[in-house]
């Protein structure tokens, strides 16, 4: 299979996110068959829902990987297990120690049991559109339109660039 664009959302608010987030990056260059290619700023935003939690650290990452996607989501949760990821169905929008997303995959559209591509809620997420804005510039996302005009018409959300 030829290498495709991959994008990958990254979330972490419990421990110490920005290491976690860090770490991630650092994993996710090691995936075999993929390449990191660039990952955006560190950005904290607000969490989502009514649960009580800590703002979260956010990125994107951007691959060249010639994975299938299928493989690929494998190998970003055996990444969240490394950090100790716990799933609640009972708390859809929970904290988590490190929350790994394929957000795009070339220009496939994908929505099957085990993953949704484009991610399902992107649109509505500044956290993620403004990242990925920053290490892809304007790109028309499949199915979505342009970033530019998903990020004009998100939900509002307090979201800040992490100056180290």
């Amino acid at each position: 299979m030829p290498a495709e664009k991959v994008y990958v959302g990254i979330g972490s608010n419990l421990g110490d996110p920005v290491s976690t987030v860090r770490g991630a990056i650092e994993l996710l260059a090691k995936i075999s068959k993929s390449e990191l290619i660039k990952y955006s700023s560190l950005y904290q935003s607000e969490p989502l829902g009514d649960v009580c939690q800590g703002d979260y650290v956010n990125a994107v990452a951007a691959l060249e990987s010639s994975l299938q996607p299928g493989a690929l989501l494998l190998e970003l949760l055996a990444i969240e297990k490394t950090y100790h990821r716990q799933r609640d169905p009972a708390l859809k929008w929970g904290p988590r120690t490190l929350d790994l997303d394929i957000i795009l995959y070339g220009n496939q559209l994908i929505n099957d049991n085990d993953l949704t591509i484009p991610h399902r809620e992107m649109h509505n997420r500044l956290f993620v559109l403004k990242p990925l804005f920053e290490i892809s510039g304007e790109i028309s996302i499949p199915g979505l339109g342009s970033l530019r005009s998903l990020i004009d018409n998100a939900p509002e959300l307090k979201i800040n660039l992490i100056n180290l």
